[in-house]
């Protein structure tokens, strides 16, 4: 015992195997973790962290929030990137609560008025998962979020879930010797899953592979993962400094966001390395005005950059209670509208004036927990950069330009990519709406 509370001290949380065949046996949604925490909150702190922990990860949460209200405490999950009600509690229990977290994590008891940041990990059996704390002050307390970096999430390429045209541009830029790829979208649409994936297809006993991150989100066997570390002068520039000294073949910069890093970046990616970056745009087309932006050269950006994908997430719809139905007139046409010129090949409906598309149920189910979707995929659009877009890029075209010329030369846009998914029965037409807008 004393051991064990020795390693809760150090920041690991072990949840007993008792808790966990618990949950396991009793939790499968969201009404059945709400029941489960009501009775282990009348027991005492540790248990009821434990229980908010572990059925997070069993429900496949992506963050908890804590959040302190008028007269309570409302505690909220991200399942499948939407936020969602669990319980409510008393004042007191989140005060405890609050003690625990700040502890594991590493944070000070005694700072309330500033925002903290910390980390601690949930070892369940042999499997660790991180979690990153953040406490901010609002107007009734403290407000808490924990994201929970789950190493079973980790995707390898095959099961992205990419359409066959994807897959296969991928894995022939991959095994290029040298260049950049870039991958953009905005915080949490997958990118640093799509860039772990595309790692664990190149790694092999005759590759150097070296990240640098911030934070690393996942541990990879056979790489050198680096995190940055401002205060102790390992930022983002210096630490690329340093890997490309390391004589590495492959170099993960987890996201390029300044001049220093962009020119770096572009450099060695021009220079025999193969390079992999996120960058926040809204689209791959948005990716070179964004490197422009930063300040980067177009005679540097032009012949430095292989390609660029854009993707984002969207919810699949429940398999248990969905059901397909003939799209109105408007949506049909919207449809036909926006798939016009896909290739046949990428396995759409012959005939789509028949088509029939996912309906989620507006009660959803048990296995749903009640919102009638279930699970997430990928969209994307990509781009490989080829002599014509090399030249066009010297000449610092506009975004709306670029997509212009990308289209022309046959990419399927993020939405044409969203309503293939629709046509196929993986989700609905308004869940595509919400995540991507409409082409022009």
């Amino acid at each position: 015992m004393a051991e064990q509370a020795e390693k809760k001290l150090l920041g690991t949380v072990t949840i007993s195997p008792q808790t966990i065949e618990d949950i396991k046996k009793n939790v499968d949604n969201v009404a059945e973790l709400k029941k489960k925490i009501e009775e282990y909150a009348a027991q005492n702190t540790t248990n009821l962290l434990d229980v908010i922990l572990y059925g997070a990860i069993i429900l496949n949460a992506s963050d908890i929030h804590i959040e302190p209200q008028t007269e309570e405490i409302r505690l909220r999950m991200r399942i499948d990137g939407v936020l969602q009600d669990i319980c409510f509690f008393q004042k007191n229990i989140y005060h405890n609560l609050l003690s625990r977290i700040k502890l594991l994590s590493k944070i000070k008891l005694n700072i309330t008025d500033k925002p903290q940041d910390g980390r601690f990990t949930i070892a369940i059996g042999d499997l660790p998962v991180e979690i990153r704390t953040s406490t901010l002050p609002a107007e009734y307390g403290e407000s808490i979020v924990m994201r929970i970096l789950n190493p079973q999430n980790f995707m390898e390429l095959p099961a992205l879930g990419l359409r066959k045209d994807l897959y296969e541009i991928i894995q022939k830029q991959i095994t290029r010797p040298n260049g950049m790829i870039a991958v953009t979208g905005p915080t949490g649409s997958g990118k640093t899953t799509t860039l772990y994936a595309f790692l664990m297809k190149m790694q092999n006993s005759e590759m150097k592979i070296i990240t640098i991150e911030d934070p690393i989100e996942y541990h990879l066997k056979g790489v050198s993962q680096t995190q940055v570390a401002p205060e102790k002068g390992y930022d983002f520039p210096g630490g690329l400094r340093s890997i490309v000294r390391q004589d590495p073949d492959v170099i993960l910069v987890g996201e390029i966001r300044d001049l220093e890093t962009a020119k770096i970046a572009l450099q060695a990616a021009l220079t025999g390395h193969l390079v992999l970056s996120t960058l926040h745009t809204n689209d791959a087309a948005g990716a070179i005005p964004r490197l422009v932006d930063l300040g980067a050269e177009p005679s540097s950006i032009a012949p430095g950059l292989n390609m660029v994908i854009g993707q984002r997430l969207v919810r699949q719809v429940c398999k248990q209670c969905s059901s397909l139905a003939k799209p109105s007139p408007q949506e049909l046409s919207e449809i036909k509208k926006g798939l016009k010129g896909v290739p046949k090949e990428i396995g759409l409906p012959k005939n789509l004036t028949a088509l029939k598309i996912p309906m989620s149920h507006e009660k959803g189910c048990a296995a749903c927990n009640f919102t009638g979707y279930r699970g997430r995929k990928g969209i994307y659009e990509l781009f490989v950069a080829d002599e014509q877009m090399e030249k066009f890029i010297l000449t610092n075209p506009p975004v709306s330009q670029i997509k212009a010329l990308l289209v022309k030369k046959g990419m399927i846009t993020m939405w044409q990519s969203g309503l293939i998914e629709v046509a196929l029965g993986e989700t609905t037409l308004e869940e595509v709406r919400k995540v991507v807008e409409a082409d022009e």
